[in-house]
């Protein structure tokens, strides 16, 4: 029995498996599930060493365990290191799934459950590609590395303490992440470029302590007008960001790229039905497929202050408080672009105030040539595998492990995703299309026999 027949008549059993792990509620942020967390670890470890893996090993952190497991008994061929994660995200509010987050279900060709999309439905391919491609040839044929973690949701904390202290064993010639999403539906991708990622909190301070706005109202700083004000003076009429220097060194898209993005067979139609809002905003200048994966971006994640509960307190607040975050694109540095949105806020900002500025996290911006050989093997399987035309796409989220793992060791990072945008990650009634998921292990193990051969 060849391959791709040996996966398809495993379909049933597939499916199963993947229904049993997704049963697992392994949330990384809730310390209730460090059991199910650890559950998880040792479920992925065994089915890593059903897959043909040895050395397997369960690595303790200070938080949740990290799953590595490699196969190194192909002389000659080449490594590759596949990374992904098993912990989630919480289900709640639970009264808004269909069907319960921890009882996967099948419906109108999707299967629903927490995790399905993000990610364990896009891990599972990779360990269902690996254990048939063992089984096709008798062993697995080429080198395999594999480094599944349980901190992604909650930021990873320790996984690149793991990778820094393991940066010999980990050498491979390329990394593959099955994190990301496909253009659309019957559109299988290969992304090569996401955005960076800054993120900051303003604390505005007025008044010693919350005033009487009887008393007080109209001699003293409000810092929930003042903050309002400043939030307004962020962007100019045509949705640009004000920060002086912001667009400084964002690289520029040649005729060639610009073109190839916008004649995509990206649906305008069904993103604006997925986003809902009555209408779209965005830079003038540029095309909705740009706005969303090449130019950088300023948006508020949130704000609060004063009284927020039931019925009236007249107030004047202490102090207000936001969140916002940049999006950055290919020649950005994270760090510069820090210090100009920090000057700017201070600048707009009235002496009246003080503000505290705390730059929370930072990400670079990531783009792939994707004219190497190994972006070639990986459209050509995914179009065997789905036997559709694939394409290369970029995305406008952020995975700043990508970016540190292609900074230290200089390697092609290829990310093959097999979800879909509108399939509510992190939201409820998550679910991964099965046409997807089927298609998914066809594929990833067609590359990996591709690379073998090389």
């Amino acid at each position: 029995m060849n391959l791709i027949d040996y996966i398809e008549s495993k379909r049933e059993e597939h499916l199963n498996e993947l229904k049993e792990f997704l049963r697992i509620p392994s949330v990384s942020t809730k310390s209730e599930h460090k059991p199910d967390i650890e559950r998880a670890a040792q479920w992925v470890a065994d089915k890593l060493r059903a897959a043909g893996l040895e050395r397997i090993e369960i690595v303790l952190t200070k938080m949740h365990p990290l799953v590595y497991g490699e196969s190194m008994n192909a002389p000659g061929r080449p490594t590759i290191l596949f990374y992904g994660h098993y912990d989630v995200q919480p289900a709640e509010p639970l009264d808004l799934w269909t069907s319960p987050a921890f009882e996967p279900a099948v419906r109108d060709g999707n299967l629903f459950g927490r995790g399905t999309a993000d990610d364990k439905g896009q891990v599972h391919i990779h360990l269902k590609a690996l254990e048939a491609l063992n089984h096709a040839a008798g062993k697995l044929p080429l080198n395999v590395k594999v480094m599944i973690e349980g901190e992604e949701e909650v930021g990873s904390a320790n996984l690149w303490d793991f990778v820094q202290k393991n940066r010999e064993r980990l050498k491979a010639d390329a990394l593959v992440v099955s994190d990301t999403s496909m253009l659309a539906k019957g559109v299988p991708s290969i992304t090569y470029g996401l955005r960076g990622l800054n993120y900051y909190q303003i604390e505005v301070a007025g008044p010693a302590q919350d005033l009487h706005s009887g008393v007080f109202g109209g001699a003293v700083p409000n810092p929930i007008t003042i903050l309002a004000e400043m939030i307004a003076k962020l962007h100019d009429k045509n949705f640009r960001v004000t920060v002086p220097g912001f667009y400084n060194d964002v690289a520029v898209l040649s005729k060639q790229e610009r073109k190839a993005l916008n004649s995509l067979p990206w649906k305008e139609k069904e993103f604006r039905k997925t986003v809902g809002a009555p209408g779209l905003c965005g830079e003038k200048g540029f095309s909705i497929v740009e706005q969303l994966w090449v130019r950088p971006t300023l948006e508020l994640n949130g704000i609060w202050g004063g009284y927020t509960g039931e019925g009236a307190k007249t107030v004047i607040p202490a102090k207000a408080y936001a969140k916002l975050s940049t999006r950055l694109v290919p020649n950005q540095d994270p760090g510069k672009i820090a210090k100009l949105v920090e000057k700017h806020i201070r600048k707009l900002l009235p002496k009246s105030v003080e503000c505290k500025f705390e730059l929370l996290s930072a990400g670079k911006p990531w783009v792939a040539p994707y004219s190497h050989p190994i972006f070639q093997k990986a459209i050509h399987a995914l179009e065997s595998g789905f036997g559709k035309k694939a394409v290369f796409i970029r995305e406008g989220g952020s995975i700043p492990f990508v970016t540190q793992m292609h900074d230290t060791f200089k390697v092609p990072c290829v990310l093959m995703g097999f979800g879909l945008p509108d399939e509510n990650a992190h939201a409820p009634d998550e679910h991964i299309a099965l046409e997807n998921y089927f298609g998914g292990i066809k594929a990833v193990a067609l590359f990996y026999q591709q690379l073998a051969a090389q």
